[in-house]
Parts: C-alpha cells; structure tokens; sequence
C-alpha cells in the first residue's frame, strides 16, 4: 500500500516484527519545487538516510514481518522529531540551505505528512500487536571532520539488556556496534520508535548502520541478513 505520506510493506501479523523507517525517502511532491541544489541536498543524508529504506525491505522480506516507510524527505519535516521539536524542518544544514524551507507553514505539513506517516504505525498495531518495533536508520562515515569508525549502532531509552544482547550479536557478525551511539536514546532521540512502543505497550529498539555499507543494494541486503541473524540470536 501506498500513498502521498506512507509506503507499507509486507504483512503485519500479531507477534510478529514491524519495522519504521523515517527516514526512507527523498521525495518533496508539489507544491515544492527543489532547484538544483536543493536536489544535490536531498540526495546526501540531510535529505533521507541512504541505505536504510533497502535494509528495511528486506528485512521485512527475511523475517515475514511489516514495514512502514515515510514517503517524503526529512528536509519536509522530520517523521523522527515530535512536531514541535526545533529540528522538525531544517532551514539550514551544514552543506546548504534548502530553498523550499524559506518559508514554512509547519501545521500543514505535518498534517500533511507527519501525522498520516505516525497514523498508519498506530493502525498497524493496533490491528496486529507487533513483539518488538524497529526504527530502521543511517549516519554518515563521517560528521563534520571526525572518521566514524563503528558501523552499526543500537538505540534505547530502555530494554537495555536486550540491547546490549544485540550489540553483541551484531559484533559476532563482523560489524563495530556500539549501544546508543551515533546518538544516544537516552537523551530522546528516538521519537518514532518510543512514541509507538509506548502507545501500543510494544518493546522497541531503534538501528543505525553507516551508510557507506549499504548504500548499494546488495550490500543492504548483505547487511540486513547479519542483522537479521544477530536478531534471531537474541531472541533465541
């Protein structure tokens, strides 16, 4: 299925896995009109995170589970920030200035895109309680000057044995995982993956991957059988 706000995949089944992913697309639909050099930003990770809407395609594929993935660019407004978060539209970002966002009317699109995109995780769940929710994400090799040497990173605000599980699992898979890192859900960074798991009383994790190693299909889908085996591991 799907529409202006919101792709979903696969078939979500009660106990089964439901994977988000925020971040998937780089669309701006009209009315918006990029020019060139916002299209140059909205291909780099400031406009979608490279990589992660592949990763949670097959993810989806591998486990029989769900997918929920937004089908408009973060630059939009950001499906992972509460709507009235600062950060939920960029004005500027450190390699340019989106054109489209000089003028922002915030409540239409977040009615537009935010709400529709977090509407369709409640209707999943509550047509099919998920066991876990996963917020399928990426981050860059580097940011702003400094080499990011890791490759995989497990964000919690709680479950923290299950993720720290998981880091494990990740790293017996040959990929550098480290618990909240490159950011930390401790501090709240985790919006999309809290907000549903809190709602609907399903645990909930979220999972950052470089994007240098899944920017290529095969090698998402490379990456997404690890974390898949690594997930079955934890889960036992």
């Amino acid at each position: 299925m799907k529409d202006d706000a919101v792709e979903i995949v696969g078939r979500a089944q009660a106990g089964g896995l439901l994977f988000t992913c925020e971040h998937a697309s780089a669309r701006v639909p009209a009315p918006w009109r990029p020019r060139p050099a916002d299209r140059r930003l909205l291909a780099t990770h400031w406009g979608h995170d490279l990589g992660a809407a592949a990763v949670t395609r097959e993810l989806v594929r591998l486990t029989g589970g769900a997918g929920v993935l937004a089908r408009f660019s973060r630059l939009l407004v950001d499906a992972n920030r509460l709507p009235d978060d600062p950060t939920a539209v960029l004005t500027h970002t450190d390699d340019g200035d989106p054109r489209f966002n000089r003028t922002v009317d915030l409540a239409a699109r977040i009615a537009r895109f935010h709400t529709p995109y977090h509407a369709a995780i409640d209707a999943l769940c509550r047509r099919a309680r998920p066991r876990w929710i996963w917020s399928i994400h990426s981050f860059t090799p580097s940011f702003r000057g400094s080499a990011r040497a890791m490759e995989a990173g497990v964000l919690f605000d709680q479950y923290d044995e299950v993720a720290e599980h998981m880091v494990r699992a990740l790293g017996a898979e040959g990929l550098r995982t480290e618990p909240n890192q490159p950011y930390s859900g401790k501090v709240g960074l985790i919006y999309s993956a809290n907000r549903h798991g809190h709602t609907h009383d399903v645990p909930y994790l979220e999972l950052e991957l470089r994007q240098d190693l899944i920017t290529a299909e095969r090698d998402a889908r490379r990456i997404a059988a690890a974390v898949a085996r690594a997930w079955r591991h934890v889960e036992g």
